[in-house]
């Protein structure tokens, strides 16, 4: 398969059983080597007191799964409570809940589809369920574009309804099993493995072609493979392993490859006669989820992309506070027009880096840290300043300023907050500490205007409690400082702000004394060394993590 191919395990409706699912993936791993991502659907927690304890453990921080996790969202009402959003989000360290539906993308160029749930007729869908619309926003911006082929892989919950028409039978009834609309979907978005669960059954179909012979030019096949429940009592098969090289790194005559067994397309006629054929599109998209062709550029403390191997792992445990109901859904933030590197439910982010997560905001160490604790303050939605930011998300991003100004007053430091509105794609507050014997609060704020006055900036000193919003109207391109002292520093960029200006600040002689780590690019660690430096930071802010208190 060469270098580019990735090791994946698929698994069944694990129900709760967490252990004996990570207990065989650690025995797999110990005889076959390690795998880079495990893909879970169906429902992965169950209901019962034991499943919930079980849970408890990895939540907790107690146990950690041994391998990179990503699950569907709930397949039954009795587990809607488990997950806090429907955007998706980290649930443990290793375990990441994809959400409702949407498209993963890795810089190793697998994409991923997924669809959480079953099928509703009625909007809004339950929790546990997806609606048409949510099938329309995802494919209808994929498959507009005249470079679509197809998506690697697709994750769902149910199985599509006709997909034994062809080929091998499985073991349920027909008239009963899988859904039209998954069928629509995965006859649209072509996937080269289709993986479902909920039926608790093994069920792997022979090869079916994405082409008409002779009429159209050769296209690859898809493979839908059905899995049983992890530790059913007829042993049925709820672990698939496989290796695949991303569609997009592959060889078009290789990709197009024709198995001996394969079959036609399940999906290409109507199940019945007189039937509106199943493939077609059931309502237009409700929003435009992601432009996918658009790469993302890197920024000044950000955080890359990478799936697998190489993303995320969100630390040592994120608790579920809405535990016992569904949260009341704030106002949605605007969607970015192309991949994020910052939004907590996009795949760019690196989790990994998370130190903390509330529900409007979230805490990460900064990617090129200044110094070890060098802290950003994010929304979990996308905004792309603070000046933009919906009231409930400003009430939590001060509650995180206050706790981060706690934290580095416990460790003898002062906390120097900056925002730099100006090429950037979403909200990074800045937070550096800075020794309390380095420089007083009057010094932090005489390095700022002189360097600013050495560049032609002309920072302002605004009133302590005024709101940005009076003179930065949303759109206004700006910087910003704000000092422990409650001093605040506004410079209204005009054109051609120097990018690094609050690091070079920061690290230049005045202050930190380490010029040679005023840019970010140039403090790279290693991904050890930042999973090391996170938990590091994590164990010392806990104390002062409001997100931890019942």
């Amino acid at each position: 398969m060469g270098e580019q191919a990735l090791r994946v395990l698929a698994c069944g409706d694990v129900e709760g059983r967490i252990n004996a699912l990570f207990n065989r993936v650690r025995t797999i791993q110990k005889k076959s080597g390690q795998f880079d991502l495990l893909l879970c659907v169906g429902d992965f927690f169950g209901s019962s007191a034991e499943a919930q304890a079980e849970w408890e453990e990895y939540k907790s921080g107690a146990k950690k799964a041994p391998i990179h996790t990503y699950v569907l969202g709930a397949a039954s009402y009795d587990t809607v409570k488990y997950f806090p959003s429907a955007d998706g989000c980290e649930l443990a360290e290793n375990i990441i809940y994809l959400g409702r539906r949407g498209i993963f993308t890795g810089a190793s160029g697998l994409q991923i589809a997924y669809v959480s749930g079953r099928e509703a007729r009625q909007e809004p869908a339950p929790s546990h369920c997806f609606s048409p619309k949510d099938l329309s926003a995802l494919v209808e911006p994929l498959v507009c574009s005249s470079k679509f082929k197809g998506v690697d892989i697709l994750l769902t919950s149910q199985w599509p309804h006709g997909v034994w028409q062809y080929g091998n039978n499985p073991e349920v009834d027909p008239r009963y099993c899988g859904v039209s609309s998954i069928a629509s979907l995965a006859y649209q978005l072509k996937p080269r493995y289709h993986f479902a669960g909920v039926e608790g059954v093994n069920y792997e179909r022979l090869p079916y072609r994405n082409h008409l012979v002779l009429q159209e030019n050769a296209q690859h096949v898809s493979r839908f493979i059905a899995l049983a429940t992890v530790n059913n009592p007829a042993k049925k098969k709820y672990l698939y392993a496989f290796n695949i090289v991303p569609m997009k790194n592959m060889d078009p005559a290789e990709l197009v490859k024709q198995p001996q067994d394969v079959t036609e397309n399940p999906y290409r006629r109507p199940v019945k006669d007189g039937q509106k054929p199943i493939h077609a599109a059931e309502e237009p998209a409700s929003q435009y989820f992601f432009d996918l062709k658009k790469k993302p550029q890197g920024a000044g403390g950000g955080q890359g992309q990478e799936l697998g191997r190489k993303r995320q792992s969100d630390g040592d445990s994120f608790p579920d506070r809405q535990h016992h109901q569904q949260p009341k859904q704030p106002r949605k933030p605007p969607q970015p027009t192309g991949p994020c590197w910052f939004c907590l439910a996009s795949p760019e982010v690196e989790k990994h880096l998370v130190v903390s997560i509330g529900t409007h905001c979230y805490l990460a160490l900064a990617k090129g840290c200044l110094t070890p604790d060098h802290l950003l303050v994010l929304p979990i939605g996308h905004y792309q300043s603070v000046v933009e930011l919906a009231s409930e998300v400003v009430e939590e991003l001060d509650k995180y300023k206050s706790a981060v100004r706690k934290f580095y007053k416990s460790l003898g430091k002062r906390c120097v907050l900056f925002e730099r509105n100006y090429r950037s794609q979403h909200l990074q507050l800045q937070a550096v500490p800075v020794p309390l014997d380095k420089c007083a609060t009057e010094d932090l704020k005489e390095a700022f205007m002189v360097q600013a006055q050495e560049q032609q900036i002309e920072l302002m000193e605004i009133p302590e409690h005024t709101d940005l919003k009076q003179i930065a109207p949303p759109g206004t391109p700006y910087f910003y400082v704000e000092l422990d002292s409650g001093e605040k520093l506004f410079y209204r960029i005009k054109k051609n702000f120097p990018l690094q200006f609050g690091r070079e600040v920061l690290a230049s002689e005045a202050v930190l004394n380490i010029p040679t780590r005023a840019d970010w690019k140039d403090c790279k660690y290693t991904r050890e060394e930042e999973e090391e430096l996170t938990k590091q930071v994590r164990g010392q802010f806990q104390p002062f993590d409001f997100t931890m208190e019942d």
